[in-house]
This record gives C-alpha cells, sequence and structure tokens, in this order.
C-alpha cells in the first residue's frame, strides 16, 4: 500500500464533505503493500469522531473495481467483518479522487498478527470458509485476474532474471498447473468469489475473553471467481508455514483446516488436489514478487517483497 499519487489534505477534506462524512482532521500515508495508494483518514462530523481508509486504485480499471467493492458491501451485509464502501448520495461505492478511481471504507479495529499461533488460525480458516459460503449468491462476476492466465503471460517476461536452476523450476511447475487445470477433478472443484491474498497482514485480530478474536478481512482488490481450494492453499501458504524457510507447519495447518471444514467440509476431489493448489498458490506468489521486484513502479514508501521468500515455499511443497 505505497504511495503513488498525493492526495492533498484540501483534495481529501472535499472527498469526505462530498461523501457527507464531515470535516477532515488527519490524513496520513499508508506504508507497505505494492498495488495501490492508500491512506488513512481521520474525519469529524456532529462531534463523532470515526477512521477510514482511503484507496486509489492504480492498476484496477473503473469497469473492474465494482465486483470488488459490491463484493465488500454484499459480504459486510451477511455479517462478515470486512471493511464497509462508503456510497455517495445516490449509492454508488466507487468515487474519483485526484483523477484516480477510489474507494473510501471503514477502518477495522484490531491489529494484524505476524507471528501467528494455531488459536489465530483456527480462526483465519473458519471465517475464510464462512466468507466462501456468504459469497455464493452474489451476483456479479469476474476472473481471478492474477490466475493461471495471468501466470502464462508473465513468467517469460521474468524469465530473463533468473538462473537456470529457478527458469527451470518456473517452468516446469508452470507446465504442471496448466495439466491440472485441464483435468476433470479440476473442474469439479467448488468456486465462487475468493480473497485470493488473505496473508497475515490482511486479517486484523483483537483479545478476546475466549482467546484471540478475528476482527476483520480487508485487501480485497485481487478477489475474483476462483475455486475455493486455491483461496485455502493460499492462507495455508501464509500462516501455516516457517517464515524463514518455506516449511510446513502441521499444528497451525491442522488447526486452520478442521477450523474451515467445520464450517464447509472438503469434497473428496479437494482433498486429492490440495498439494497441486498448495503449490498453485506458491507459483501465484513467487512470479508476482518477481515482476514487482524487477520490474518496479515509481512510488513513495515503495517495499517490493522479496521473491526468494515464495521460491523457498514452492520448493518445500515440491519436496
Amino acid at each position: 500500500m505505497a504511495v503513488f499519487t498525493e492526495v492533498s489534505a484540501d483534495a481529501a477534506g472535499e472527498f469526505l464533505r462530498d461523501l457527507g462524512l464531515g470535516d477532515l482532521v488527519e490524513l496520513q500515508g499508508i506504508q507497505g503493500g505494492i498495488e495501490n495508494t492508500n491512506y488513512f483518514v481521520t474525519s469529524t462530523h456532529e462531534g463523532q469522531t470515526r477512521q477510514w481508509v482511503l484507496t486509489l486504485f492504480e492498476r484496477l480499471s473503473f469497469e473492474q473495481l465494482p465486483f470488488y467493492l459490491y463484493l465488500m458491501k454484499h459480504l459486510a451485509q451477511r455479517g462478515i467483518p470486512v471493511p464497509d464502501p462508503q456510497g455517495n448520495a445516490s449509492g454508488d461505492l466507487l468515487h474519483t479522487v485526484c483523477g484516480k478511481p477510489a474507494a473510501l471504507v471503514d477502518r477495522l479495529r484490531g491489529r494484524s498478527e505476524l507471528a501467528p499461533t494455531e488459536a489465530h488460525c483456527a480462526g483465519v480458516g473458519a471465517a475464510l470458509a464462512r466468507m466462501h459460503l456468504a459469497g455464493r449468491d452474489y451476483d456479479r462476476s469476474q476472473p481471478n485476474l492474477r490466475g493461471l492466465a495471468w501466470w502464462n503471460e508473465t513468467v517469460p517476461v521474468v524469465l530473463p532474471f533468473l538462473d537456470a536452476d529457478q527458469a527451470a523450476l518456473l517452468q516446469g511447475e508452470l507446465a504442471y498447473q496448466n495439466h491440472v487445470a485441464a483435468s476433470a477433478a479440476y473442474a469439479s472443484l467448488p468456486r465462487g468469489p475468493v480473497h485470493a491474498d488473505l496473508f497475515r497482514d490482511n486479517v486484523m485480530f483483537d483479545a478476546g475473553p475466549q482467546g484471540p478474536e478475528l476482527t476483520g478481512i480487508f485487501d480485497f482488490y485481487f478477489a475474483g471467481v476462483d475455486t475455493w481450494l486455491f483461496d485455502l492453499a493460499v492462507c495455508l501458504n501464509d500462516w501455516c508455514i516457517d517464515l524463514a524457510t518455506g516449511a510446513h507447519d502441521a499444528p497451525r495447518a491442522r488447526a486452520l483446516l478442521d477450523a474451515y471444514a467445520a464450517q464447509r467440509p472438503l469434497t473428496a476431489a479437494e482433498r486429492r488436489l490440495l498439494p497441486a493448489m498448495l503449490r498453485a498458490g506458491a507459483l501465484r506468489f513467487w512470479i508476482s514478487r518477481l515482476w514487482d521486484f524487477h520490474l518496479p513502479r515509481e512510488a513513495s514508501m515503495l517495499q517490493p517483497h522479496d521473491p526468494a521468500h515464495f521460491e523457498r515455499v514452492l520448493r518445500q511443497r515440491l519436496a
């Protein structure tokens, strides 16, 4: 969430007034992430102070964005703890700030847990399953824009930056994932709207009387229609691994999987293809991090992620 577009206090204040949310108190750029411009915004209206997150979209278009914003609204209305996009007087959730498509959502309480326990992983598993089920009747459709088609387009672009061993691994795994995607078992997998980026820094927790309480899931701007199993694999590849080595953490993985299955039991095909989807999730983020690292965009506070991390995860999944 680096700052690509500088938003002035005057522009932010005018935007808040247009939405009927009062006056600007504070505007603070958010460091971290690499896709969009994000600011924390504090407003005051009729004596009440509220906190928001303002996002200016740097890659997604006006045509693509309604899928994400109305998905969040759909989930929020069904009790899933996600940011609730704020509409204007006409009910539109997509706005324009500094010439860029923009959205304003409420700021979630709690904080991210970057060293999760089994209890945190269980909370994520249960919330992910509920989110999948709540999205079944969402009436908009958009493919996962960072799915297999994007992998096939992007791998040739990043290959020149790799050594021979890395290139062989990347090309071999891409060929394998194309083979899996063409199988009847893959075609039978349940699917619907997925988050596709549910990492540790995209979930909020607070301390609760029975242990950690999951208070929010955010950053839906990689969402799309895909297999629920891929979404689950992406979570397992972040929440249930050792960050230093990429190695699988069995107790945390079992906690996440059991909590997920208690809400939505996996099908036989999902159980069979989970190892392949764990590899797919590692491949997807290795490719995107290679792309962001070697072909970066200019931005204030931009910090590209190390692509070697998901190379390690993929090698561990293969082993």
